[in-house]
């Protein structure tokens, strides 16, 4: 019963279940940045460049016969290296880090901020006063 409870305890640590919410909610995200850089920055790139589908960017490996596009490849099941496909990924990597940079940039400001301010003076309670009258006054 010793290695269950560990277990349990474990699990229900606070930072086990924050970091299991952030793997969540980073998935999530990551779908959205994936669809940012599909549906709505590639378009216009591609138009500007003539055109041009990114994720349909490959090179054939394989087969005598050339196909014009990425889903007849490999619906016949020809090798091939999608390299826009990786162009996308690679997007998709440098827009998450830099949000990820710009929250830790946040955070850490936040924190210079928490810790730039005075400590306000707490008023010790009334015996700690009284006594220290009477040490005063003894003293004289």
């Amino acid at each position: 019963m010793g290695v269950i409870s560990e277990f349990k305890q474990f699990a229900m640590r606070g930072n086990v279940m924050d970091m299991a919410v952030g793997v969540i909610i980073g998935g999530a995200f990551g779908k959205i940045v994936s669809s940012l850089v599909n549906d709505v920055l590639m378009p216009p790139i591609g138009k500007l460049m003539g055109n041009m589908d990114f994720s349909s960017l490959f090179i054939q490996l394989g087969g005598t016969e050339r196909y014009a596009t990425l889903a007849k490849a490999k619906e016949v099941g020809v090798a091939t290296v999608n390299y826009g496909l990786f162009i996308n990924t690679i997007i998709d990597f440098v827009i998450v880090a830099f949000v990820i940079f710009l929250v830790i940039k946040g955070m850490n400001a936040m924190h210079k901020k928490e810790a730039a301010k005075p400590a306000t003076p707490v008023d010790p309670p009334a015996d700690v006063k009284l006594l220290a009258e009477i040490r005063d006054l003894l003293k004289k």
